[in-house]
């Protein structure tokens, strides 16, 4: 093969204006799955979620949020981003509108909203949850026959006085705290409020979601932020299969009772690596403790380590259900939540959801109540839609290959036509889904 370089292109440059072209040719795909959920009409009964005085007048609340959706699933992360769907002829041409409401608007929208509505919102994501699990391939999202179920926070830095509810936070930045729900693969609740107490608001989570698991099998995974006895009690009622929760707070009580088990009840020794990358020795043993806040004693898993030339154990504690046996399993299982971590994180990276659009605290739980739906929309497409090679895609891939595509509306046979380019080896595949999601027109006159 010769020797290749770079070399300066001639290419002559050339621009126009673009008023049948669309960059993001893939949203057919979310406004067939919203239909076949029935997301519009859904949106219609919510009380309250339309503040307009003159219904006659100004944009409907589906409108609204079929914007913001829009917007979240083609890579938009603020409401300016919304409000530049008007350069977009296809996003128009799905909700059917000759204009889309500026950003003003839209945040006027977001600041009508009450905490009813926003509730009521979220109770419209777990149906739809629910909706999109009953059809799913169980082995896509379950682990060994059990739903996961995962709960955490993060802080969302701000800056400036003007954010409602921002508190100076454990590290002394002006944050909101965001807590958030996981049903498998999907984002199903969450609270965003002042920083306090970590998971002040997972037992109030675990009674509005118990529906989900109730007809299922599920097993919790939660951070030591949940160990406190009020939230390992509100655990342990929520009726889980299995659960475990990390546990490195007030482990003096917990390292004296270890410490105490005779050798007979610890494992047999282990190789391991720890996280300094140095090997060492590690045991496994189950014990019973109470502690403070608890009503009764819990079960512990509990690892002891040491290095070669150190003298005394170490201690790591993960408190469990009861019907345990095996501390090694435990331990095993629950390292695998650092899996919903990420997903976590790539909530926060690919939305970019680090930073609240609106000054208003209510406004922010909408906004973040749209985006969780929004990345429920694209899961559910690859959940539901695209082969088993790639499940383990990521939101800003989803993007990528489903959403950002070349279109061009065309006028054919007196009928306006969508023609989207998409890679020759995703051809068949398109074809296929929209024949499964995108409904045929009738005869007679479009409704609406």
């Amino acid at each position: 093969m010769p020797a290749l370089t770079k070399r300066s292109s001639k290419l002559r440059l050339e621009f126009v204006a673009n008023t049948s072209h669309s960059v993001h040719g893939g949203l057919p795909a979310v406004e067939a799955l919203c239909q076949q959920f029935g997301l519009w009409e859904k949106l219609r009964l919510i009380p309250g979620l339309d503040p307009r005085k003159r219904k006659t007048h100004g944009y409907s609340p589906e409108l609204m949020v079929a914007q913001l959706l829009y917007s979240l699933c083609s890579g938009g992360a603020s409401l300016a981003d919304a409000e530049r769907l008007n350069e977009e002829p296809l996003a128009k041409l799905l909700a059917r509108v000759p204009a889309f409401a500026d950003q003003t608007t839209v945040g006027e929208w977001l600041r009508a909203q009450s905490p009813q509505t926003v509730a009521a919102f979220w109770e419209l994501i777990r149906q739809f949850v629910n909706w999109v699990l009953a059809r799913a391939d169980a082995r896509r999202w379950t682990y060994c026959g059990r739903a996961e179920v995962f709960f955490d926070d993060t802080q969302l830095e701000v800056s400036g006085p003007s954010f409602q509810g921002a508190r100076v936070n454990y590290n002394g930045d002006l944050a909101l705290s965001w807590q958030t729900f996981w049903f498998g693969p999907f984002l199903t609740d969450s609270h965003l409020d002042s920083p306090g107490e970590v998971s002040a608001a997972l037992p109030a989570m675990l009674e509005r979601n118990r529906d989900l698991w109730r007809e299922r099998a599920a097993e919790l995974l939660a951070d030591s932020g949940s160990s406190a006895g009020v939230y390992l009690k509100a655990i342990g009622a929520a009726g889980f299969a299995r659960w475990s929760v990390s546990y490195n707070k007030w482990t003096g009580p917990l390292e004296r009772t270890a410490a105490a088990q005779p050798e007979a009840v610890w494992g047999t020794p282990q190789a391991a690596v720890w996280r300094d990358g140095l090997p060492i020795t590690e045991q496994h043993c189950l014990i019973r403790y109470q502690p403070q806040g608890a009503e009764q004693p819990q079960t512990f898993a509990v690892v002891r380590f040491k290095r070669d030339d150190e003298m005394f154990w170490n201690y790591r504690f993960v408190v469990c259900e009861g019907a345990r046996s095996d501390a090694a399993a435990v331990f095993a299982r629950h390292k695998l939540k650092g899996e919903k971590e990420q997903l976590f994180k790539e909530v926060l990276n690919g939305l970019d959801l680090h930073h609240p659009p609106c000054a208003e605290l209510n406004a922010n739980r909408m906004f973040y109540a749209m985006a969780a739906l929004a990345y429920n929309l694209m899961a559910a497409l690859k959940l539901l839609h695209l082969p088993d090679a790639c499940q383990g895609w990521q939101f800003r891939t989803l993007l990528r290959q489903l959403m950002l595509l070349p279109a061009q509306l065309v006028n054919h046979a007196r009928v306006l036509m969508v023609r989207v380019q998409v890679p020759e080896a995703w051809l068949v595949w398109w074809r296929q889904l929209m024949a499964r999601l995108w409904p045929l027109p009738q005869a007679g006159r479009p409704a609406g």
